[in-house]
């Protein structure tokens, strides 16, 4: 039955231009509490580049809508003689070569809980379009590559809706009869449909101002409700820094005379960059000390900075078709990562980029899942918002950045601009630009984005005293995945250097023209490949990957003592850090594979070594001291042994506690920030994370003083960051009497909060993250709370997405209960969102890496979910491949 169902396949070398072009766009949209009625008139001509036979009917995508009248050039059209409207298509039969049509239609927005198209989110109408939602607002050609000039009139009634938003600048207001107003708003930049966007409702705003590097003002503006006006600033302040930088760095000014955030409870994504009017899920705009953790407040900043970008490379010059989506997003990550490394630490954001990468993208592409950057084909579009297409696709340009250098990639991304300005572009169109500037051929290159997969570095080294030579040779791999066996060689850039007894090593290479340099990159382009490295009078530690220059799994059989050189001699943080993660894997793999025990000397002297440091970087200390996830290390097993591993790491943490608990206590108490206002500036957020790192684990080693500790943190503390770590703290602590403490602190938090929709979503996720017994239990009466809500993104993830991802422990219990309980979730969603559905059922697709007995339950759930009459096509893709 799954099969015969499934959705139909879309495939890029099918793609053909539009036979029509949409030159203007004019919407009326009538907002009404029990419906909608949007009335649009477009003007159409054929498309002149079209080479196929000139059809004469015109089809528009309409989803979801009654159709109330259509006209063409002012005459009025019959249904069944001069048009038809079925399977969310409306066809409209011998139209001239150009026209205008105008189509009148009903929607309810009321009802719609995809929040995909218009919808209702609490009190205020929204829409969100990417990728396909814009037909479920009016008839229309839905696809990125048409782009039209719009304007829209939004009506509605004045009291209930005092602000009408769209796209573009306010032409015109206007007060009708009946009570109502409307607000007409003119976007002179032609855009695709997905970049269409329109808000009502009773709302608020701060505001303020930005001069562009010509002199230009643009007046900017974040609408929420009034409840939230103290937590925009911080919005605020990342958006002017985000349009400051992007002057600087790219030298891209922002076009509009406005530019408009609105931030809204219901919501599938993070945010969305709609053409001056940006729509954001209230967890990625709002922020302030009280209610928001550190790193909630680097999200937000990063997640501004995002969308402001995708004026740029996203909409200034969009994508040809949806096979394109790495090159905006894919791009955008980058500028949004490279804003947030230059504002903070380099350092800690690429060690926290690589760390979710490693985590989750490499379980990605090694799953049923995996598909290229730029996929050959897809059937549900909104299932390829993946870590595959954002994150390896951001990977995949900072390779090309680094291989051109800052100047070349700067002059590269500027003819990228200036050249496909107000066009829909392709990946090719962009590497071409990068081949046209410096000269290379990035033609194997291109293999980054064609193949999927994670490619396997593997790395061996020889050193001849003789003849003072040292020898690295490279082979790579890669791994089937389902849309190839047989992979080609990728061009991985290794960028490294030779560590000795004194220091960094100058480096000698006649095979890569190095003549003393301290650093390197590689460029290793063959199945298998050596460089010889000359002048060097002793074996040394090589220090591969720096910065991770490639997205890769390295395999290079690092010793102990060659990993604690690293880890105290390498200039390069982010190869410390991975040193050391290095040394805590070989540490629980030895737990694992040899029986429990004591940690291993060395790592607990080199931990003790850090912690006394006296000028050791807070934040690189912090990060050091987090041990590798379940979900990273299970990533690293072929055939997942869960128990074992989740033992074995248990055990080193416990172990690591209970030895250095006096490094510990200490680390505490001397991290307190006194008297000092909360600032989420890097060195203050360094601070909070290495207390709060230590306070767990001084916690874990049986201290009853620790346990006094936290709960004087959760009572005094002024900033969220502290109090919901101490709350995590004695939420998950075994000592006696911890258990009390914890509930009552629950209900004190929840007291205290209960108003603040997003601080509630914490104390969801910390309750359902929480690794002690009876984890499905509590998730189940969380689901129960009269604060949760299965129809918000927000509370759903904060709860079913928390218990599957984060704990482990419980989801994955041998009875396969925590199985069944998402697929009922799954189930359940698929009737009303089915993207957060097809999201939550990932977890499950992981079922063949699991032992058999889980392997078993998992695949049965995942059956169950098939055979349920009337699957969307958003789960009914992720499941049939999983199977």
């Amino acid at each position: 039955m799954l099969k015969d169902n499934l959705p139909q396949t879309i495939f890029l070398n099918e793609y053909k231009p539009s036979a029509f072009l949409i030159e203007r766009t004019e919407l009326w949209v009538e907002l009404y509490e029990e419906h909608t009625e949007v009335r649009a008139q477009i003007n159409l001509v054929r498309n002149p580049e079209e080479k196929a036979p000139k059809d004469k009917d015109l089809s528009l995508n309409a989803e979801a809508m009654k159709v109330l009248a259509i006209s063409l050039d002012g005459k009025s059209l019959k249904e069944g003689k001069h048009y038809s409207h079925e399977d969310n298509q409306l066809h409209i039969y011998n139209v001239p070569a150009s026209f205008t049509l105008e189509t009148r239609v009903e929607i309810h927005p009321e009802n719609n809980t995809s929040l995909m198209g218009l919808y209702k989110s609490r009190t205020m109408f929204c829409t969100q379009c990417e990728a396909e939602g814009f037909r479920k607002i009016t008839p229309y050609i839905d696809r990125p590559d048409l782009l039209s000039e719009f304007t829209t009139t939004v009506v509605a009634d004045k009291e209930k809706y005092p602000v009408l938003l769209s796209n573009g600048n306010p032409v015109h207001t206007q007060d009708i009869e009946a009570g109502r107003h409307s607000v007409t708003w003119h976007d002179p930049f032609r855009k695709p449909a997905y970049l269409f966007a329109l808000v009502a409702g009773d709302l608020e705003h701060i505001e303020d101002s930005f001069t562009t590097m010509s002199g230009r003002n643009i007046d900017l503006k974040i609408y929420v409700e009034e409840k939230d006006l103290d937590k925009c600033d911080h919005a605020m302040r990342s958006l002017k820094a985000a349009m400051k930088w992007d002057e600087e760095t790219y030298g891209r000014e922002y076009d509009l005379d406005i530019f408009m955030i609105v931030a809204v409870d219901d919501f599938n994504m993070g945010a969305m960059e709609n053409k001056g009017l940006n729509i954001f899920n209230t967890s990625a705009v709002l922020a302030n000390p009280e209610t928001t953790t550190d790193m909630r407040f680097q999200w937000v900043e990063a997640v501004v900075a995002h969308e402001y970008f995708h004026n740029w490379s996203g909409n200034r010059v969009t994508c040809r078709d949806w096979f394109q989506l790495s090159l905006k997003e894919g791009f955008t990550v980058f500028r949004d990562s490279e804003f947030s490394a230059d504002l903070n630490s380099r350092t800690v954001k690429r060690i926290e980029d690589v760390r979710s990468l490693k985590a989750h993208q490499f379980a990605e592409d090694a799953g049923p899942l995996a598909h290229p950057v730029q996929p050959d084909s897809y059937m549900e579009i909104s299932n390829f918002y993946t870590l595959t297409v954002y994150e390896k696709g951001c990977e995949v340009v900072r390779m090309q950045a680094n291989l051109l250098g800052p100047e070349l990639f700067r002059k590269g991304t500027d003819l990228y601009f200036d050249r496909h300005d107000g066009q829909a572009a392709t990946i090719e169109d962009f590497v071409a630009c990068m081949e046209e500037v410096s000269g290379m051929d990035l033609t194997q290159f291109k293999r980054w984005y064609k193949q999927a997969g994670t490619p396997v570095l593997d790395v061996e080294s020889s050193y001849d005293a003789d003849n003072k030579e040292f020898i690295l040779s490279f082979s790579q791999s890669c791994p089937p995945t389902p849309e190839s066996k047989d992979k080609k060689p990728f061009v991985i850039p290794v960028r490294m250097g030779l560590i000795g007894k004194n220091g960094e090593l100058d480096l000698h290479c006649a095979q890569a023209g190095l003549k003393g340099d301290k650093e390197a990159v590689l460029q290793v382009k063959s199945s298998s490949e050596a460089f010889v490295f000359e002048n060097v009078d002793s074996q040394p530690v090589p220090s591969l990957l720096r910065g991770f220059s490639a997205p890769v799994k390295l395999n290079y059989q690092y010793s102990r003592e060659e990993l604690v050189e690293l880890i105290t001699k390498d200039s390069d943080g982010f190869n410390r850090w991975d040193a050391m993660q290095r040394l805590v894997i070989d540490e629980i793999h030895k737990q694992q594979t040899d029986g429990i025990g004591p940690v291993s000397e060395d790592l607990i002297e080199i931990l003790h070594k850090l912690m006394n440091e006296p000028d050791i970087d807070k934040a690189m200390l912090a990060l050091m001291l987090v041990m590798p996830s379940i979900e990273y290390l299970a990533e690293l097993q072929s055939q997942i042994d869960l128990d074992g591993l989740w033992q074995a790491r248990e055990n080193v943490r416990q172990d690591v506690a209970d030895r250095l608990q006096s490094d510990f206590r200490k680390l505490y108490k001397d991290n307190q920030r006194g008297d000092v206002e909360y600032q989420p500036s890097a060195e203050q957020i360094a601070q909070r994370s290495l207390k709060n790192i230590a306070l767990n684990y001084w916690l874990m080693s049986g201290d009853s003083e620790a346990l006094v500790a936290s709960e004087a943190q959760f009572d005094q503390a002024d900033n969220m960051t502290d109090q919901s770590a101490a709350l995590v703290s004695l939420v998950n602590s075994e000592l006696d009497g911890a258990e009390a403490k914890a509930d009552f602190a629950l209900s004190s938090f929840y007291k205290q909060w209960q108003d603040q929709p997003l601080v509630v979503n914490q104390w969801f996720s910390i309750q359902s993250a929480s690794t002690k017994p009876g984890g499905l239990k509590r998730v189940k009466n969380l689901m129960e709370h009269p604060a949760f809500s299965l129809k918000n993104p927000n509370k759903a993830r904060s709860v079913i997405g928390a218990f599957c991802s984060l704990n482990p422990r419980n989801f994955h219990s041998k009875d396969g209960a925590g199985y069944e309980f998402i697929a009922d979730q799954v189930i359940a969603l698929n009737f009303i969102n089915p993207q957060i559905a097809s999201r939550l059922v990932i977890p499950l697709t992981k079922w063949k890496k699991m032992d058999e007995s889980r392997a078993g339950l998992m695949k049965s759930q995942l059956q169950r979910i098939a055979s349920t009459d009337q699957l969307s096509p958003d789960v009914r893709e992720v499941v049939s491949k999983s199977l």
